[in-house]
């Protein structure tokens, strides 16, 4: 196996993480955090259509590519997520948020769990579109909730007090694609364990 363009732009979601949790978390009055943090995400997100995008084009789909994607998917999501909760995104609603992504956690630990139990057997349980719309629901939603802070926090000067509802609109937004997220992610994982929850049940 050899590091390919593909296999980099996923691996880069990795320290990109990273970065805008870190971002999100310092200090509010230092300037354009909230900003920096929007579009590193953008762009993080943006690889995960790109690189696979890049990996049929040249040829180099591998079984790692599939793998890692997967895999990075899941801990960018997670630890984006968890960062929203912990830096108090969900205007008072931390609890019930909390609850969700419990629930999303909950679910993205038993289909890990079902799909090394396929591996041990020799079979492979791929994604599919239920999967695959709600890892898009689940970015969606981040973005939001991230633009809402940017919005707030480096560009609240240039809304008046008769516009701040547009802020509180795309916060709004952001939460109600979260609370989206959290069913798709939990009836998708449903979905799976009644196609494939056979390999635990043997």
């Amino acid at each position: 196996m050899r590091f390919t363009v593909a296999n980099w732009m996923t691996l880069s979601r990795v320290p990109a993480m990273f970065a805008i949790v870190w971002l999100m978390n310092v200090d509010r009055d230092s300037g354009w955090g909230a900003t920096v943090a929007f579009w590193l995400f953008i762009a993080a997100a943006l690889t995960d259509w790109f690189d696979g995008m890049i990996a049929r084009a040249r040829g180099e789909v591998s079984s790692f590519g599939r793998f890692m994607d997967a895999v990075i998917d899941k801990v960018m999501v997670m630890g984006l997520m968890i960062a929203l909760v912990v830096e108090n995104y969900f205007m008072g609603y931390e609890s019930f948020a909390l609850a969700l992504l419990l629930g999303m956690l909950g679910r993205e630990f038993l289909v890990s769990g079902m799909r090394m139990a396929a591996a041990t057997k020799g079979l492979v349980v791929e994604a599919d579109q239920s999967g695959k719309v709600k890892t898009f629901v689940q970015l969606n939603a981040i973005g939001w909730l991230l633009g809402a802070r940017m919005m707030s926090q480096d560009y609240g000067h240039l809304f008046s007090a008769a516009d701040r509802w547009i802020i509180s609109g795309i916060h709004w937004i952001g939460m109600g694609l979260y609370g989206l997220a959290a069913v798709l992610t939990i009836t998708s994982g449903i979905s799976y364990f009644r196609r494939h929850g056979y390999v635990v049940l043997e």
